[in-house]
């Protein structure tokens, strides 16, 4: 069994996410008002709700954050064939216990997704249904960098921009 220790990883992955991200739920303000500074101010724990994907985007339709968790659940399945496939090839062991952190996140967003607009009843007030509509929840806060950016740069020149990707 080549890659029982990669699919052991990944459920330990998604125990830890989802133990994390119920703790900061349940015991944390949302926003700035509860963040909890770990490494001065550039690295926090801070809770906040992605009704997204990467940075909050999302599709436009009213059926798009349904689209997005049906991908979600294709791309695990996906995931997870490929690092049975990689691990009976042979594949680099670096490569299989990175794909097996990766599955085991995809796998956190995707219990969020699904069922968080139940269970923590965090679905956006105008979703169509909670389920398959729950928000991620997001809480490690890393502060880069806050300013103007010089007019020259294309599309943000000019623009005061805030680099603070929160995942």
């Amino acid at each position: 069994m080549k890659y029982t220790k990669y699919y052991l990883l990944t459920i330990a992955i998604i125990v830890l996410d989802q133990a994390i991200k119920l703790w900061v739920h349940y015991t944390m303000e949302l926003g700035s008002a509860g963040q909890i500074p770990v490494f001065g101010d550039w690295f926090k724990i801070y809770y906040t709700l992605n009704p997204g994907m990467a940075f909050g985007m999302q599709f436009g339709s009213e059926y798009g954050k349904l689209g997005l968790s049906l991908f979600r659940l294709v791309a695990v399945g996906a995931i997870a064939y490929y690092l049975y496939k990689l691990a009976k090839e042979g594949t680099s062991k670096g490569v299989l216990w990175g794909m097996a952190l990766v599955l085991g996140g995809a796998i956190g967003n995707l219990v969020d997704s699904t069922f968080y607009g139940v269970l923590l009843d965090n679905a956006p007030y105008n979703a169509i249904s909670p389920w398959f509509h729950g928000q991620v929840v997001d809480m490690f806060y890393l502060d880069i960098w806050e300013g103007r950016v010089a007019d020259w740069v294309p599309f943000w020149g000019g623009d005061y921009i805030s680099l603070w990707p929160i995942f």
